[in-house]
C-alpha cells in the first residue's frame, strides 16, 4: 500500500497529527520524496569568470563548450561556492490569528508550519537558515546557522512568539540585513495587512544588497469574498474599530477591492525583482512549497 503524502493533504487534517515539528517533518518527507531532489539548492552559487585548468581542479567545473571550440581546458569560477544563507520572516500580528472557519488553520498556524517545513528543507541541504518573527516590533531572532539543533531553535522561535498586536514589517526586514552579511534568501510569510510602501522600501533595500526576496501572501479563503447573515458586525483584530455591514450589498465591491490589493502587491513586487505568491490556508503545504522552486 502506498503511504499517503502529508504534503498533499488538507493542512488542517495534517496539523491534527501533532504539533509544528510532526507536521513539518511529515510534509517534508512527502515533498522531497515527490520531487526526488531539493529545489532550493544553488541560490548563492554565481558564475563569475573562467580560468585556465590546473592539475587537481574538479573535472565537474570544466567548461566543455570552450573545450569543443578551442581545444583548451578552462574551468568555471564562482563567487560563492558555499551553500546559501536564508532568513524566514513570519508575521505574528493579531490579524494572522484569524480563520474564516473552524475546520481551517489560522493564517498564523499555517505560516508557522510552512516556515518550519521550509527551514527543515534548507537545513537538510546544509544551507544556513534563520528566523525572524514580528508584529509591530521584532519578537524573536534566530541567526542563520547550520549547526546541530538549528531546526529545533527555529521551531522554538515560532512556538515562543505569541500572537501579537499591530503589524510593522519594515523594521523586521531592516533587521535581516544584519543577519545576512552576504547575499542570501529572504522569505516573508504574511497576510500583508500593513503599509505597503514602507514594506516595499525595505524589500527594495534587501534587493539592492543582492538578496533574493520571496513574498508568500497568506490568506484565508473567507477573506476573498464577503458573505454571512443579512447584517453583521465586523471587528478589526488589531484595533478597537468595528462596523455593521450588509454583506450582500458590499460583496461585489469587497471582492474587487481584495483583487485590487493582490494585483497591487504582485505588480509592485515584480517591478522590483521580488517574487510574489498568494497562498490560501486550505492549499496543501506541498503545493505552497513548490511555488519556491
Amino acid at each position: 500500500m502506498v503511504a499517503t503524502r502529508l504534503d498533499l493533504l488538507d493542512p488542517a487534517e495534517v496539523a491534527r497529527l501533532g504539533g509544528i515539528e510532526i507536521t513539518a517533518q511529515g510534509v517534508v518527507e512527502g515533498f522531497l520524496a515527490g520531487i526526488h531532489r531539493s529545489p532550493f539548492r544553488g541560490f548563492s552559487v554565481e558564475f563569475t569568470e573562467h580560468r585556465a585548468y590546473q592539475p587537481g581542479d574538479e573535472p565537474r567545473y570544466l567548461d566543455w563548450r570552450i573545450l569543443a571550440r578551442s581545444d583548451r581546458l578552462f574551468v568555471k569560477q564562482f563567487e560563492e561556492e558555499t551553500n546559501l544563507r536564508a532568513v524566514i520572516l513570519v508575521d505574528t500580528s493579531r490579524s494572522m490569528a484569524w480563520r474564516g472557519s473552524p475546520d481551517r488553520l489560522t493564517k498564523r498556524a499555517y505560516a508557522d508550519r510552512l516556515a518550519a517545513a521550509l527551514a527543515l528543507i534548507l537545513l537538510r541541504q546544509r544551507d544556513a537558515t534563520g528566523l525572524v518573527t514580528f508584529d509591530d516590533a521584532v519578537r524573536q531572532v534566530v541567526p542563520a546557522r547550520i549547526k546541530a539543533g538549528q531546526w529545533s531553535r527555529v521551531v522554538r522561535g515560532l512556538l515562543d512568539t505569541p500572537d501579537g498586536g499591530g503589524t510593522a514589517a519594515a523594521p523586521a526586514m531592516r533587521h535581516v540585513v544584519s543577519l545576512l552579511a552576504r547575499r542570501g534568501l529572504v522569505v516573508l510569510l504574511s497576510d500583508l495587512l500593513f503599509d505597503r510602501e514602507l514594506a516595499l522600501t525595505a524589500m527594495r533595500f534587501l534587493r539592492h544588497r543582492g538578496h533574493q526576496v520571496v513574498v508568500l501572501h497568506v490568506m484565508d479563503r473567507g477573506e476573498l469574498e464577503l458573505s454571512g447573515p443579512p447584517e453583521v458586525r465586523l471587528r478589526d483584530m488589531e484595533s478597537a474599530a468595528s462596523m455593521v455591514v450588509r454583506p450582500r450589498e458590499l460583496a461585489r465591491a469587497y471582492a474587487a477591492t481584495v483583487e485590487q490589493a493582490i494585483v497591487g502587491w504582485r505588480t509592485a513586487c515584480r517591478r522590483h525583482g521580488i517574487a510574489y505568491h498568494p497562498i490560501r490556508t486550505d492549499v496543501p503545504f506541498g503545493t505552497a512549497l513548490r511555488l519556491l522552486t
